[in-house]
């Protein structure tokens, strides 16, 4: 569309608040349920990327993307919620491990395949063209979800018909909201750019040319994918303290080598480590953030936590980066994220407990 690198990285920021205005959506489950509201969002999320495949320019593009973000983002975060609550202590980790590792999957794909639909007669569109095939089949697939059985067991007994936007604020749990909220979001300042400008990077600096950057992103999911597909069990395993500190580390490392090197392999595989890294931080904070609350506040905490305030660095991460890079570099400017997620390694050492093989009954308890 001609935009500079400024624009591009303000579209991404603009486009990102639609994961912040999801908070009221997820929130509903603690309402209506989980499977009325996910239902809601696979329709929506579907509509609007066929929407997309029709802009005609960068305004509408960024308003039709705004809203199938909302779709997308609650979606995502009830799939934990309910993942969280179907399966027993010893597998929620691996469980929530997997959903992690296929919704990052999805996303890596579209990376690496994007410039071959580039190529097509319908250019740019066709990647939306395609994208919505899944969400169709999706759609048609989710009607015999059942709702979960902690859920069904709450509303029936369940006596309050409205709760206030801020009573989980004050509630015991607010400490516990504010904490993971900073905790995701100064995590989200370095993985919300990890993947999404790295392409500027080894186009821009590292002088790939189109046909390479998808060559290299391909092999380094590949590469990654394994690893990726273990998180989960190395949740339950290793516990989630002791994972923090291996997936942040890894993290911390990686994305500088992806964003500092310029030889095509060496660079491949930091890439894939940068990869892994940061989808294992989502599992991870996935799994804490649905652990440390209980049924009756589990969305809405999510939704608190994660989409509304997490969010905020998730938001203004690619507006900080796009501008940085018009004056150091790519390169440079996403180097400089690692600085949050040692902060945010430190706040969970300091301030999380361990919740692996414990019921969430004992995790919720304050």
């Amino acid at each position: 569309m001609g935009l500079s690198q400024g624009d591009g990285g303000l579209i991404v920021g603009v486009i990102s608040i639609g994961t912040i205005v999801s908070y009221f959506l997820v929130r509903l489950a603690d309402k209506w349920g989980r499977k009325r509201v996910l239902a809601m969002t696979i329709l929506g999320y579907a509509l609007f990327t066929f929407m997309t495949a029709l802009s005609r320019g960068a305004i509408d593009f960024t308003v039709y993307q705004f809203i199938g973000r909302v779709f997308l983002i609650a979606e995502w975060a009830l799939s934990m919620v309910i993942a969280a609550e179907e399966y027993p202590a010893e597998q929620r980790g691996f469980v929530l491990g997997v959903i992690q590792a296929f919704n990052s999957l999805g996303s890596i794909t579209c990376a690496a395949v994007a410039p071959l639909l580039l190529a097509t007669p319908y250019g740019w569109r066709s990647v939306y063209l395609v994208g919505i095939i899944p969400l169709l089949l999706l759609a048609y697939a989710r009607r015999g979800l059942r709702e979960t059985e902690r859920y069904a067991a709450y509303a029936a007994e369940r006596t309050e018909t409205r709760r206030p936007l801020v009573a989980i604020l004050r509630s015991p749990y607010r400490n516990r909201v504010l904490q993971l909220a900073l905790i995701w979001g100064l995590t989200y300042m370095c993985t919300n750019t990890v993947v999404v400008f790295w392409k500027e990077y080894a186009v821009g600096e590292a002088g790939f040319t189109d046909g390479q950057v998808g060559l290299a992103i391909a092999i380094a999911s590949i590469f990654a994918l394994p690893f990726v597909f273990s998180v989960g069990k190395l949740l339950d395993v290793w516990g989630r303290r002791s994972s923090a500190l291996l997936i942040y580390g890894v993290c911390a490392v990686f994305v500088v080598l992806a964003y500092q090197l310029t030889s095509f392999w060496i660079l491949t595989a930091a890439l894939s480590f940068a990869i892994f890294a940061a989808i294992a931080l989502l599992a991870l904070l996935n799994a804490y953030t649905t652990e440390l609350f209980p049924t009756d506040m589990r969305a809405d905490a999510f939704a608190w936590s994660n989409n509304l305030l997490g969010r905020i660095g998730y938001v203004i991460a690619p507006i900080i980066v796009g501008r940085a890079a018009e004056s150091i570099g790519w390169g440079n400017a996403v180097s400089f994220t690692v600085v949050s997620v040692v902060l945010a390694l430190i706040l969970i050492l300091w301030l999380l407990p361990e919740t692996a093989q414990r019921e969430l009954e004992e995790t919720s308890a304050v």
